[in-house]
């Protein structure tokens, strides 16, 4: 079977093209010809996939997406694939991946954040426009056959947002490597980076990881944390244009000591050892790898009900489930997961609930998709 997948652009730190590597990684087999179709992705001598880069000119990123968008679809009409998965919002693709969610909901999400007047810019966007329109073709569009939910939430904000037979919706949860992201990271790391960072022994730590502050959660984090007491630190790990801005905010808080900003890391798999809860604030996260690969460490993890790994939570056992926007919630749960004893309590179960989530449960249900649709 031929199999295009098209995502545009390669991140190191992104959790799109994390997954797509080891989708691919585990889904690469004799019967199973895959290529990869992006403006740019590295090349990896040990990689079995195919790379068929397309580089339209163009000038700022509604053209850059737009010109993309163009020259994709006409690779696919000319290269013959059986299947066609797009992780883009493309009218061509015969699969689309919904894993950065739904556009119309996030934008619904962030003018929650933002407040109405500071919205209105979106309104008139023309890159959110043209995202907006191109995910309306794209669901409207006769070609698409199955759209692959990463979360049961992402599934209930398609069929909200769109007319689309909910026959043609299935959720595939990410995969992780169980043998990377194991409770005995703790063993191995944590007293090691509590020195780098300067931890007292006292040090309690709650970790962050995501690409984004905004979207996920810092400013409230930064908000809240005067009022928590002194042996609460925050280890925030990600990439944000503006984290030297959320830095110094930190320092002028008074907080240098407490909030430590450590920039985006290819190998997070240390810091889950260094952490004793993982606190995610999201106002939309499609899924989250992040909070999964926290719970197969066993860190218990407070997010969000628009976090679609809020789905793993089981509140007061695991972790907590809060509303992003309430502060109040937001301060009551930091402090309550202060506690060692209710942090070592949650670790069993914080693990066991990631268990189900391999590598292997999500080749298998990708395959059983893609011989069905190929069949159909």
């Amino acid at each position: 079977m031929k199999l295009a997948i098209i995502r545009q652009r390669y991140t190191p730190y992104g959790g799109a093209e994390r997954f797509i590597e080891r989708a691919l990684s585990t889904l690469g087999s004799d019967d199973l010809d895959v290529t990869v179709i992006a403006r740019d992705w590295p090349e990896d001598a040990q990689s079995d996939f195919q790379r068929l880069l397309v580089q339209p000119f163009s000038i700022g990123r509604t053209w850059r997406d737009a010109a993309f968008a163009h020259a994709a679809c006409r690779v696919v009409a000319n290269e013959g694939f059986d299947l066609v998965q797009s992780h883009e919002r493309l009218p061509c693709c015969d699969i689309f991946r919904a894993g950065d969610g739904v556009h119309r909901e996030w934008l619904i999400q962030r003018a929650r954040l933002r407040g109405s007047w500071k919205s209105m810019g979106s309104r008139f966007s023309l890159f959110h426009r043209r995202l907006l329109n191109a995910e309306k073709a794209m669901f409207a569009s006769p070609r698409l056959k199955h759209v692959i939910c990463i979360s049961r939430m992402v599934r209930d904000d398609v069929l909200r947002h769109y007319e689309i037979p909910e026959h043609k919706l299935s959720v595939i949860y990410n995969g992780l490597d169980l043998q990377a992201f194991h409770p005995g990271l703790r063993t191995l790391h944590r007293n090691r980076l509590r020195a780098e960072l300067g931890l007292s022994k006292e040090a309690v730590v709650f970790l962050f990881v995501g690409s984004g502050f905004e979207r996920k959660g810092v400013p409230m984090l930064l908000r809240l944390w005067p009022a928590l007491p002194r042996h609460a630190h925050l280890v925030v790990i990600g990439y944000d244009r503006k984290a030297d801005q959320y830095a110094r905010l930190a320092r002028k808080l008074g907080l240098e000591h407490r909030m430590h900003f450590v920039g985006p890391k290819q190998d997070v798999a240390p810091w889950y050892g260094l952490a004793d809860v993982f606190a995610f604030p999201t106002i939309y996260e499609p899924f989250g790898n992040a909070p999964l690969e926290a719970l197969a460490s066993g860190v218990p993890v407070l997010t969000t009900r628009k976090c679609g790994a809020s789905e793993l939570i089981h509140p007061g056992v695991n972790g907590e489930i809060l509303d992003a926007f309430d502060e109040v919630g937001w301060q009551q749960a930091l402090l309550a997961w202060l506690k060692p004893d209710r942090q070592e309590a949650a670790r069993p179960s914080a693990r066991a609930s990631a268990i189900p989530f391999t590598y292997a449960a999500m080749e298998q249900n990708f395959r059983h998709l893609y011989s069905t649709l190929k069949a159909a």
